[in-house]
């Protein structure tokens, strides 16, 4: 499957925010955005207008980008979320949410969304009890995410276990450090999402 492999840093400064692509590299003054404000390439002599349709697009391809998923399923998602009963926008956050690598990264068991996709991938997790290799799993109420036995023995593995529980929970996760794993309480919550996309762009964006 085709996957972006250039500078991520390039994304953040195209975005003109932190997409925290690079885990802790983007709390400290080595941030790309932090270092160079002004987004990649030539920069044009005249300051040109932002149309209404471009403000639309970098806010879809902001939240793209802070989920690492591709057009195509980014565009299933929409097609899901506007499917389904409530908010459109809040729906579409939720989905991204409950992803298996999102999920990973959120309770601190990868520095990054791209590292906690590699794991996955490489079949170092469970849910509930069962291996499972898929990032965009999408997990459910109930369900239990552990490292695999043979996965927690491993030298980075055990660097995790002794920074585990350092970055803010979300109120939709539960995760138990001395047994490595994390119990999804329930669906997560418009207030439980600090992202800060403003969904109502990519509503837009699509509705045209």
């Amino acid at each position: 499957m085709a996957r972006y492999t250039g500078p991520v840093c390039r994304q953040c400064r195209r975005a003109g925010d932190k997409l925290f692509l690079k885990g802790e590299r983007c709390f400290t003054p080595k941030c790309g955005v932090e270092k160079r404000r002004k987004p990649p390439g030539a920069q044009p002599t005249r300051r040109r207008r932002v149309s209404e349709w471009g403000t639309q697009l970098r806010e879809k391809q902001k939240a793209r980008q802070t989920y690492g998923v591709l057009e195509r399923q980014f565009r299933n998602y929409f097609g899901t979320a506007r499917k389904t009963p409530g908010v459109t926008g809040t729906n579409l956050l939720q989905l991204l949410e409950r992803r298996l690598d999102n999920v990973t990264y959120r309770v601190g068991f990868a520095d990054s969304r791209a590292q906690a996709r590699q794991r996955v991938l490489h079949g170092h997790f469970t849910v509930n009890g069962r291996k499972v290799n898929i990032p965009s799993y999408r997990v459910k109420t109930g369900e239990v995410v552990a490292w695999k036995p043979a996965s927690k023995v491993k030298a980075f593995a055990e660097d995790v276990a002794k920074s585990v529980g350092q970055r803010i929970l979300p109120g939709w996760i539960e995760i138990d450090k001395t047994a490595m794993q994390a119990t999804i309480l329930r669906n997560p919550e418009a207030e439980d999402i600090d992202s800060r996309v403003d969904t109502r762009m990519i509503v837009e964006f699509y509705s045209r």
